[in-house]
């Protein structure tokens, strides 16, 4: 695998605590499938705009060329990165009116070939083969160039040097625009070409057609697509369903989620439906009803799976006595920051969310929108707090002459303590927010309990129903094939 430059490395970092702040988890799974003698072509879905190759870039292990429509490089901020990370452009119809089409033809071989010749070099390139982000829970279609760049890197390796690969790579967001929330990375194994009957080196229409179709199974296998995102929904219910009834079966608590579990449950549940459909429409539909019911139920009253069993813990007596240590160590020693930080990132933060339902044209964009509006408006609140502040001080100073002069230090603390308190505001907001949640489920089961006994049961009966349709068949241990 070729060194990485510095400059690429420096992005790559920057890059990645960008995606890190976004988001709270970010969930690696299958990064050994990666293979490090070799370069290869990425292959994902693309549901999120910039966010799914930030999310590649900051994760997988090596150098990575991205192809982008040309238009991008242009933008402030985002084009310099991307120029700096060695994108390639890609020029499309639409954006090109100036531009014949044989011009744009030949413009876009000679980046075909750039990437073509990062890959056979041992480096990866990384292509949304749907051509366009978008904000379905299903594939677009998916289109011929990857398989053709697939195949013209393999044309272009060096005798005696490992052939690249094709990695189809699953994006799964718990919500993809919401700011901290999880996000799951899975890269699957590299597609077995001789086991799909395909010969790489006959680099022919019909040889791209048949990868095109290998890499669309792939990826529907790697994205678990669904009709609509009322079917998508209903899934990751049946998932916590049969989870907190198993738990509860067990005598034990239903473990804390993370993207991973979430994501392979939700991979069981998929293709139990994909096969069951086929084989049981009519007792898939009745589960599907009863399935909605019951969680229509469990909303009405402000509670989740896991709450018909057990209150939402508040902590054991230790737990409790260090919460109130703590809590007094915050009233003594961070209010000050946690103001500060409150009151100057406070008005980005909220502008940020009208902002991005404006300047975005989809769901899709407005993660995009939110972070790199984000990295101009928290610097910008930063800065202006300082210069308030700096010239708070100078006018200080002359109602009080023996006061130091020291305008540029004041502005500079302040500059930086905004900043640290802004990630205190936000962390303590989140513990906040989940002790809030935890008192109101505690509340809604006081409220409720004479109908919880009665959700159970329903819970119980759906749960042997699903396990019952289950038997027999193969269900994924694993988010990534393989594994």
């Amino acid at each position: 695998m070729p060194p990485l430059p510095f400059r690429y490395r420096l992005l790559r970092g920057v890059v990645r605590a960008i995606v890190r702040l976004f988001f709270s988890e970010v969930a690696v799974a299958g990064r050994s499938n990666v293979p490090t003698d070799r370069g290869g072509l990425l292959v994902a879905w693309h549901p999120n705009g910039l966010i799914d190759p930030a999310l590649i870039l900051a994760t997988v292990p090596g150098r990575i060329v991205f192809g982008a429509r040309d238009g991008l490089l242009r933008w402030p901020i985002v084009g310099p990165m991307m120029r700096g990370l060695g994108t390639v452009p890609i020029y499309r119809a639409v954006d090109q009116e100036g531009m014949s089409p044989e011009q744009r033809r030949a413009a876009n071989e000679k980046s075909l070939g750039a990437l073509a010749d990062e890959i056979a070099g041992g480096s990866f390139s990384a292509l949304f083969p749907e051509g366009v982000s978008h904000d379905q829970p299903h594939l677009a279609e998916i289109r011929s160039g990857a398989a053709r760049l697939y195949l013209q890197a393999r044309a272009q390796t060096p005798p005696g040097q490992p052939p690249p690969v094709i990695l189809p790579v699953g994006l799964h967001y718990e919500d993809k625009d919401v700011f901290r929330t999880d996000v799951l990375v899975a890269y699957h194994p590299p597609l077995d070409l001789d086991a799909l009957g395909i010969d790489p080196d006959a680099n022919t229409r019909e040889t791209a057609e048949r990868l095109t179709e290998a890499i669309e199974d792939a990826l529907e296998r790697a994205v678990h697509p669904t009709a609509s995102w009322e079917l998508h929904a209903l899934m990751h219910r049946a998932r916590t369903l049969i989870a907190a009834e198993a738990a509860a079966r067990r005598g034990e608590r239903a473990a804390p989620e993370t993207v991973l579990s979430r994501t392979t449950g939700f991979a069981q549940i998929w293709e139990g439906y994909r096969v069951r459909s086929e084989t049981h429409p009519g007792k898939i539909a009745a589960l599907r009803e009863a399935t909605t019911a019951y969680h229509e139920s469990l909303r009405r009253l402000g509670l989740d799976d896991a709450a018909l069993d057990h209150p939402p813990r508040l902590g054991s007596g230790v737990l409790v006595v260090g919460a109130l240590l703590q809590a007094l160590a915050v009233l003594l020693l961070l209010p000050p920051l946690l103001v500060v930080g409150f009151v100057v990132n406070a008005p980005p933060y909220w502008l940020l969310k009208p902002l991005a339902r404006l300047a975005a044209k989809a769901e899709k964009d407005a993660a995009t929108v939110k972070i790199f509006g984000g990295l101009v408006l928290f610097p910008l609140a930063w800065i202006t707090a300082g210069v308030l502040a700096a010239r708070g001080v100078v006018r200080l100073g002359d109602s009080l002459p023996g006061l130091p002069e020291v305008p540029v230090v004041v502005g500079l603390v302040t500059v930086l303590l905004s900043a640290i308190g802004g990630v205190a505001a936000l962390f303590y907001s989140e513990i906040a927010i989940g002790a809030w949640r935890a008192v109101k489920v505690r509340v809604a089961r006081w409220r409720y309990h004479h109908q919880l006994d009665d959700l159970r049961i329903r819970r119980a009966d759906l749960h042997d129903r699903f396990l019952a349709l289950a038997e027999g068949l193969r269900l994924p241990q694993s988010v990534v094939r393989g594994s």
